[in-house]
């Protein structure tokens, strides 16, 4: 075997010293530019081993000094991978928001419909239900470019968690582990580190959708609505017409107690503590009506509500009548851009050379496309600004802002009563 640098060729040690011990039996000798080795001789075995173990030391420092480097420039702050929809790079080592108006208010109505509905699982199911597009980055053979699409919940948990719209830059959430299975090593990739592992974070690196306060918030929100993530995490709201489901804790063994309905109509809760039995066979710790304890504490909530019972009844009117302009406001964007892109296809139409059918064909088909999106988007919007807004009648106004002064019947109100055994509501 000739080789100019032999060791090359294997990808680690153990490689290497096992081409060593089959050319020792075949008895193949190795040349380099260096002189002929024959494996089977002791000195040349030791001699072939050594420059094994130095190239693999060499490519070893070439990985480590790469890596170090990339962490070097993450810590600066000016290493960028791919950048997250809403942002584009501006140099090679800064990003900023992303100048397609559109593009900047999809992202912001994700958060402030979060804001609103405390959930991810309902900003999703809204947007699915209103048909609102989301912004999404793909790259193809003509580089990275936008689509839009209905969002999926991945999509908005990814914007919620990201820190980069709270204009910080992270490096290194993720990582590895090297597990052995089935005697080989697997190398599983995308596991979430603690903030405290990552390798670099810089605050206010660039211009923000949200402040790092909120973003914290948000946070702590989503951490507290997974069931079964955390120890002390509170939960998302389940069925049911208790009112401190998932709130309350055992004071014997710290677990969050549990919510049993019964009754002729199942809507008698009663407040319990299995832990204990379940898990270490241990006796029942505690157990207890839900209707004297829902009734105290909803009285105290009560108390604490009344003065601003008037500005919640007057922001839910706000509200309603928000909602159906946020998504006047999405289509009108919308519109905007099929409109650019119909004119921007009419315009390639128009410089092709009209004898080239070949090419004129495909332009103007592209064109009648671009048109007839526009057009539908058009009478999207035309049928959304005839639709009569739902607004509440005289009537209907005055018992809410009535039920605003009287945050008391309010809360024993039927409607109430029917979200909250739903699970509709987010605390």
């Amino acid at each position: 075997m000739v080789s100019i640098e032999a060791s090359r060729l294997a990808r680690n040690g153990r490689d290497w010293h096992t081409l060593l011990e089959f050319c020792a039996l075949v008895g193949t000798l190795i040349v380099d530019e260096d002189g002929v080795y024959d494996p089977r001789h002791p000195n040349d075995r030791l001699l072939l081993g050594m420059k094994g173990t130095m190239s693999e030391m060499e490519l070893s420092l070439f990985r480590q000094r790469s890596l170090e480097a990339l962490k070097q420039k993450a810590r600066r702050g000016e290493l960028f991978l791919n950048v997250a929809v809403g942002y584009v790079k501006a140099q090679r080592d800064r990003i900023e928001k992303d100048p397609d108006r559109r593009i900047q208010e999809g992202i912001a109505l994700v958060f402030a419909k979060f804001a609103e509905l405390q959930t991810i699982r309902q900003v999703h199911l809204w947007m699915r239900q209103e048909r609102l597009p989301l912004p999404a980055v793909t790259c193809g053979a003509e580089g990275r470019s936008v689509t839009w699409k209905l969002p999926v919940y991945n999509t908005l948990h990814h914007i919620l968690t990201n820190p980069i719209y709270a204009g910080a830059y992270a490096f290194g959430r993720s990582g590895s582990r090297v597990t052995i299975e089935a005697g080989r090593k697997r190398v599983v990739r995308g596991f979430r580190k603690d903030r405290s592992a990552w390798e670099a974070l810089i605050l206010d690196h660039h211009e923000s959708y949200i402040d790092w306060a909120e973003f914290e918030r948000n946070q702590r929100l989503i951490s507290d609505n997974a069931n079964g993530q955390s120890f002390m995490s509170r939960g998302s709201v389940r069925r049911g017409g208790a009112l401190l489901a998932g709130l309350l804790r055992c004071g014997h063994c710290g677990r969050k107690l549990h919510v049993a309905y019964s009754g002729t109509r199942g809507d008698v809760g009663r407040y319990h503590c299995r832990g204990g039995h379940l898990n270490h066979g241990g006796d029942r710790c505690v157990s207890f009506g839900g209707l004297r304890i829902d009734q105290a504490v909803g009285a105290e909530v009560i108390a604490r509500l009344q003065p601003l019972g008037i500005e919640a009844a007057t922001a839910a009117v706000a509200a309603r009548q928000a909602e159906h302009a946020e998504k006047l406001r999405q289509i009108e964007l919308a519109l905007e851009q099929a409109r650019y892109e119909a004119a921007r296809a009419r315009r390639q139409y128009d410089a092709v050379d009209p004898d080239n059918r070949l090419v004129a064909g495909e332009l103007e088909r592209r064109w009648n496309d671009r048109l007839l999106a526009a057009q539908a988007l058009q009478d999207e919007r035309d049928a959304l600004a005839a639709r009569p807004q739902a607004t509440l009648s005289a009537a209907e106004r005055e018992h809410l802002l009535s039920l605003g002064a009287d945050v008391e019947r309010a809360w024993h109100s039927p409607a109430p009563r029917r979200r909250r055994a739903s699970g509709s509501s987010a605390r």
